[in-house]
């Protein structure tokens, strides 16, 4: 199937057919600039508040700390490196926290598999449903596995085709698009509407977001207290779950995020003060190719981050290579940004005026993820 319905984007909530839905926001016109305004609600140890459907619409830390217990035994508890040379390169102790090692292979694995443990066992046995370009997808397909469900997942027909080869042998069912004229978004409701599946969105709900923040919130626990924590940012929600914990155990932190040039949908949205939406970005960077940010991702990260920097497809790429040279370790381009724009000093740009000083000494980096074929990173290398 490569056509979807005409009409609006699809809810977001990971319920069954039936329930209540959050649109994915405004649009409008684009900025240049993107730091967030200050830190404010959100970023509580508050239980958050309902919808109506058991779902929270209001991410807190004891949302993080609870999704961490959920995973324990699940979800592997990833591996922190450090490099000397590194540090000397960037003036700083850098903490880099390898989500590459997860589970299929991303972080994303954290909140697919929170989401999906909290369904109902009658909805697991209707299954699940998710559209991406490829982690999401691994994720949501392991994740349904895992807990004795079966997963349609949406997957554009140019995604990287060890993404779909991983998708699939986790068993799912794959239905193809064309990222540049489908809805991916409509396309998934109207299968979930049709056979009565849950839609797991890949950033925008309250379970998603809390799973991605035990990433940081495992960093911290692990190496103490830091300055400041870089992110790559798609459509938010590493960043907005990252947020949460990061702010709630250590006030003050700078919060970074990262996106490709291309795809800066989130930077001009916060300078917009709401979700604007772009044209189909064109990036290497295809984990980070979303067109806007979600309604309740962009919520948090407005109130958490206090800048976004933007890097190339060619910083990025020497981010991979420093990677596999120095550090001998493999990311995809999108699990590369974070460091790439550490390496090339673009944390620096877009400082709120109030914290416009040097970044500090103690920074957190979350390498997202390692989702490349052979013959892809041979091609990005070359």
């Amino acid at each position: 199937m490569t056509t979807s319905p005409t009409g609006p984007p699809s809810p977001t909530e990971a319920t069954g057919p039936g329930g209540p839905t959050s649109p994915s926001g405004d649009t409008g016109p684009g900025g240049n600039t993107g730091p967030g305004p200050g830190r404010g609600a959100g970023a509580g140890t508050g239980s958050g508040t309902g919808t109506g459907s058991g779902v929270p619409d209001l991410v807190t830390f004891d949302d993080v700390r609870d999704a961490a217990r959920r995973l324990v035994g699940v979800a592997h508890r990833t591996p922190v490196l450090r490099s000397r040379t590194l540090d000397a390169l960037v003036g700083a102790e850098v903490h880099l926290k390898c989500e590459n090692f997860q589970r299929a292979g991303a972080f994303k694995f954290r909140g697919a598999y929170h989401a999906v443990s909290r369904l109902s066992p009658e909805q697991l046995a209707r299954g699940v449903a998710a559209y991406s370009s490829g982690n999401h997808a691994q994720a949501v397909a392991l994740a349904a596995r895992e807990l004795g469900s079966h997963a349609v997942i949406v997957m554009p027909e140019d995604a990287p085709k060890s993404k779909i080869d991983a998708t699939a042998g986790y068993g799912a069912e794959i239905v193809r698009y064309d990222r540049y004229t489908v809805d991916r978004a409509a396309l998934a409701q109207q299968l979930a509407e049709e056979r009565g599946l849950a839609l797991i969105p890949p950033y925008d709900h309250p379970h998603v977001i809390a799973g991605q923040g035990t990433a940081t919130l495992e960093l911290i626990e692990e190496i103490g207290p830091l300055d400041a924590l870089l992110a790559p940012i798609g459509g938010g929600g590493l960043m907005a779950g990252s947020a949460v914990a990061a702010t709630a155990l250590v006030p003050g932190i700078r919060m970074i995020g990262v996106e490709p040039e291309a795809s800066d949908d989130t930077r001009r949205s916060l300078a917009a003060g709401h979700p604007v939406t772009i044209p189909v970005p064109r990036t290497i960077a295809d984990g980070q190719a979303v067109t806007a940010p979600g309604a309740l991702t962009f919520g948090i990260n407005q109130r958490l981050l206090d800048s976004v920097a933007l890097v190339s497809d060619d910083e990025i790429r020497a981010a991979m290579a420093f990677a596999f040279e120095r550090l001998k370790i493999v990311t995809e381009p999108s699990g590369a940004s974070a460091l790439a724009a550490l390496l090339t000093g673009r944390h620096r740009i877009t400082p709120l005026p109030s914290r416009a000083t040097p970044l500090p000494p103690r920074i957190g980096v979350i390498i997202s993820g390692g989702n490349i074929g052979l013959d892809r990173f041979l091609e990005l290398m070359g």
